[in-house]
């Protein structure tokens, strides 16, 4: 079957190692199923297993992809879930979890190999692009807001680095549950798309704001940290799930943080539960993902390049 896949490591010319081409069709095992691929999306995930980041040079040839919908083996138009349990069957508590790439073939593929458990029925309301958006980036910034942030609506959150998919994902999601989202950006045209998908300001990357935020997604990392830490209300939260950046920022604000009794808090993807519910928020809503474009599979290095250089402003949706 047709896939793209890492065929080498290449930790500062990642897409070096990428290839398209034939590869196996997918291992059959208890308790997993077959799902033809209609959609899958790209995440910065796919470019940090092409620089050798949870994985290693024996697990290659891997298909890349997390995310994926498509038609089950009866027929279902379903989405999965790429958070995979370390015995392959689902997610226990306190299970070791890896997702799909780390140790599983991936879904920029024809046909892609998941448990049974991470199968959701996709809802009639979204397109298979619409929906492959929602698995990471997307369930990442549900959790953040709505679950380690804890805002409630009148709330404000300043978004960094509007133009991600995590970032355009919390901007829409806030905006739409009634919190006054904020956003920061170094490129102009970005500002302006995210006040249009509802944010009530967009500010330079680093500007002084009118006022001080309950709470901060932070998917930048170094760049903005910072200025994250000084835009937090006394006992506000920062919930970081990325830093594309860099992850070492030059000062760790200590001081700040303990002073005015900040909080910090690691956010990694979302559970099935909250991805149904996800699902659920965007059919009765009419909340879409912001898609900035729909490439065929055998032109998935054009998205990655996108994506490597910055350039994107939502996700990039291949098709199969």
């Amino acid at each position: 079957m047709f896939a793209a896949y890492a065929a080498r490591i290449d930790r500062d010319q990642p897409l070096s190692g990428l290839e398209l081409g034939d590869r196996p069709e997918p291992e059959r095992r208890p308790g997993w199923t077959t799902v033809t691929v209609k959609a899958a999306s790209l995440n910065h995930h796919d470019l940090w297993t092409l620089r050798g980041v949870g994985i290693d040079e024996g697990a290659l040839p891997m298909i890349l992809g997390c995310d994926a919908a498509g038609i089950d083996e009866d027929g279902n138009e379903v989405v999965v879930h790429s958070v995979i349990g370390e015995t392959g069957h689902g997610v226990a508590p306190g299970e070791k979890r890896s997702l799909l790439t780390e140790r599983y073939q991936g879904a920029f593929a024809e046909r892609v190999s998941v448990p049974v458990w991470n199968l959701l029925p996709k809802p009639e309301e979204l397109s298979f692009e619409e929906a492959t958006c929602l698995p990471t980036a997307w369930l990442t910034a549900y959790r953040m807001l709505f679950t380690n942030a804890g805002v409630r609506p009148g709330q404000s959150v300043l978004v960094q680095g509007a133009g991600g998919g995590v970032a355009t994902a919390a901007i829409v999601l806030g905006a739409a549950a009634g919190l006054r989202v904020f956003a920061t950006s170094r490129d102009e045209a970005k500002r302006r798309r995210a006040v249009e998908l509802g944010a009530e300001a967009a500010f330079e990357a680093g500007a002084r704001l009118p006022h001080r935020m309950d709470a901060i997604v932070e998917t930048v990392g170094a760049a903005t940290w910072s200025h994250s830490v000084k835009s937090l209300k006394p006992g506000g939260v920062i919930v970081i799930s990325g830093a594309t950046s860099g992850p070492n920022p030059p000062a760790a604000e200590l001081t700040r943080i303990f002073y005015h009794e900040l909080k910090v808090v690691g956010s990694t993807m979302g559970t099935k539960d909250e991805l149904a519910d996800l699902m659920d928020f965007c059919a009765a809503t009419g909340v879409r993902p912001v898609i900035d474009s729909v490439l065929p599979l055998d032109r998935v290095r054009e998205g990655f390049e996108r994506m490597a250089g910055g350039e994107l402003f939502g996700k990039v949706v291949v098709t199969v």
